[in-house]
């Protein structure tokens, strides 16, 4: 903090830092999330999603390769990528059977595959657990806290399967990911460990990561995200396009609420 910056500080800690003013304080810190881009979820404009594809778009990042949407339930993101105009192969990830059968029917219409797996660490049987009666929820998790904690729902368990991304890229013959996209309900870390091999060899070019509270379930940190992704640079999407997050600082990072994280891989000269 420059000079100016703890002069401010001070200021304010001595007129504002009271139990009278807690109230407006708290509402301010959450209204402040809004304009950092987080807790932005109702629309595909509000949470940035549509200003970060037309910036792929224009950067021409969008041209070749395929697009990995793991964690794609009903197909939203696959289909909102169809009506932007991206023509790329798309392989939508769904484990759950209820879900898995809506995405297929979408798939069908909007021209892209839809795969009956999860994504993890490597390729397993696992459960995911969904509320009862409500099967293929969004909320879907491989973490039972997700549903019962976070969400206070009654969970079951659906047996499902897992491949990781290293095994389905040696079998589809992928050479480049476009665009790897991750939105499992706070299991995106075991994912990308399951991708240490396409990430290594340089394939994922873009990763587009939900980060929220449910990393608290699975134990995540930030931090664990950005490790495994060295050589990449991050930011996070606002509704005009992308904000550069700079170098780790726990107080701009750690920040466990909804909000879509973009890794771009740096450029192999820097």
């Amino acid at each position: 903090m420059n000079a100016l910056g703890k002069s401010v500080k001070k200021v304010y800690v001595l007129l504002f830092a009271r139990r009278v003013f807690y109230p407006v304080n708290l509402f301010l810190y959450k209204l402040s999330m809004f304009g950092l881009g987080i807790r932005n979820h109702e629309n595909d404009i509000v949470s940035g999603e549509k200003a970060f594809i037309r910036f792929l778009k224009a950067q021409r990042k969008l041209d070749t390769g395929v697009i990995l949407d793991i964690g794609a339930n009903m197909g939203n993101y696959s289909v909102m990528l169809r009506k932007n105009g991206i023509t790329l192969p798309v392989f939508a990830f769904e484990p759950h059977p209820v879900a898995f059968r809506k995405l297929s029917a979408v798939a069908e219409t909007y021209n892209f595959t839809a795969v009956p797996l999860g994504a993890g660490e490597e390729s397993s049987a696992a459960t995911i657990y969904d509320y009862q009666g409500d099967g293929g929820s969004e909320h879907a998790s491989m973490y039972k806290g997700v549903i019962e904690h976070l969400h206070k729902g009654k969970a079951e368990e659906v047996p499902v399967a897992l491949i990781s991304i290293d095994e389905f890229v040696a079998q589809h013959h992928i050479r480049k990911i476009a665009l790897l996209k991750i939105d499992t309900e706070g299991h995106e870390l075991s994912v990308l460990k399951g991708a240490r091999q396409t990430i290594a060899g340089g394939l994922a070019e873009v990763i587009q990561v939900e980060f929220n509270e449910m990393n608290i379930i699975s134990r995540t940190f930030f931090r664990d995200i950005v490790d495994i992704l060295p050589g990449y640079d991050f930011y996070r999407l606002l509704p005009d396009g992308l904000k550069a997050l700079g170098a780790y600082n726990s107080t701009s990072y750690e920040i466990f609420s909804f909000q879509n994280i973009v890794a771009m891989k740096r450029p192999l000269h820097q």
